[in-house]
């Protein structure tokens, strides 16, 4: 089973998870899984459609929010917004180790206004280190 890494009461993160750790995520209170990595990216991996059936199977609510390697767009930011406003509970997101799913939560509550010294405590909590994203974070922040 994989670990689930609480940053906030809303929003954890996890290295890739299994089939078998959607049941224990709806145990644990999750309302929506984010998927933060492309599919093919891992073959042996399960993939988005497999894990859209496993959440569903639950009565669970799946996304995919891909981050490749490449980095991160305004479009994903705004997915990942929509997604965390609608979600009805708390929201699990995962990749390969857990980081591109807590870089993404933390370049959206840079840009929604959040406390740049409160969200990379949040990420340290859960053992990310943000101190390569602060000058990324300071410019979705804006001015002061």
């Amino acid at each position: 089973m994989s670990e689930f890494r609480s940053l906030t009461d809303a929003y954890s993160v996890a290295p890739q998870i299994g089939l078998d750790d959607v049941a224990a995520a709806k145990d644990q209170g999750f309302a929506l899984i984010i998927n933060n990595r492309p599919d093919g990216e891992e073959p042996s991996a399960p993939q988005g459609d497999a894990m859209a059936a496993a959440c569903a199977a639950v009565g669970m609510a799946y996304a995919a929010v891909p981050i490749s390697h490449s980095g991160f767009s305004h479009a994903q930011l705004d997915a990942f917004d929509k997604l965390f406003a609608s979600a009805t509970g708390p929201v699990l997101g995962y990749c390969r180790s857990g980081t591109r799913s807590t870089h993404l939560w933390a370049l959206a509550r840079a840009r929604a206004g959040d406390d740049l010294d409160g969200i990379a405590n949040a990420a340290s909590k859960g053992g990310y280190d943000l101190s390569g994203l602060y000058p990324m974070m300071e410019a979705l922040a804006g001015p002061k």
